[in-house]
C-alpha cells in the first residue's frame, strides 16, 4: 500500500513562496492521479490541485495561476509551487491518491502571514 509524507510547510509572508513535496513509498503511485489538497482552521479538507499519471494538471480557480503542481514519478514525489501565497492559503496541506485515496499522511502546515 501507499505511504505518503508531505513537507515544505512554513512560515511566510503575503506574496512569498513555499515549495511543497509529497514522497510516496510502496506500490501504486505511478499509476494513479495525485491531489494536494488542504485543511484551514474550522474548515473542511477540500481539493486544490491534481496530477494525472502523465502529467496533466488541474487547479481550483482560487490558486489558477498562483499554483503549479508537478511530479516524478521515478522519485515517487510529487511538488506543489506555491507563489504570491494569501493568508487565506494558510492550512494544513495533504497529498493522497486521487480520486480513490489512502490513508492520510500527517500533511504540513503554511502560514501565511499579512
Amino acid at each position: 500500500q501507499v505511504q505518503l509524507v508531505e513537507s515544505g510547510g512554513g512560515l511566510v509572508q503575503a506574496g512569498g513562496s513555499l515549495r511543497l513535496s509529497c514522497a510516496a513509498s510502496g506500490s501504486g503511485f505511478s499509476n494513479n492521479a495525485v491531489g494536494w489538497y488542504r485543511q484551514a482552521p474550522g474548515k473542511a479538507r477540500g481539493l486544490v490541485a491534481t496530477i494525472t499519471r502523465g502529467g496533466s494538471a488541474g487547479y481550483i480557480e482560487d490558486v489558477k495561476g498562483r499554483f503549479t503542481i508537478s511530479r516524478d514519478n521515478a522519485k515517487n514525489t510529487v511538488s506543489l509551487q506555491m507563489s504570491s501565497l494569501k493568508p487565506e492559503d494558510t492550512a494544513v496541506y495533504y497529498c493522497n491518491l486521487h480520486p480513490q485515496g489512502v490513508t492520510w499522511g500527517q500533511g504540513t502546515q503554511v502560514t501565511v502571514t499579512s
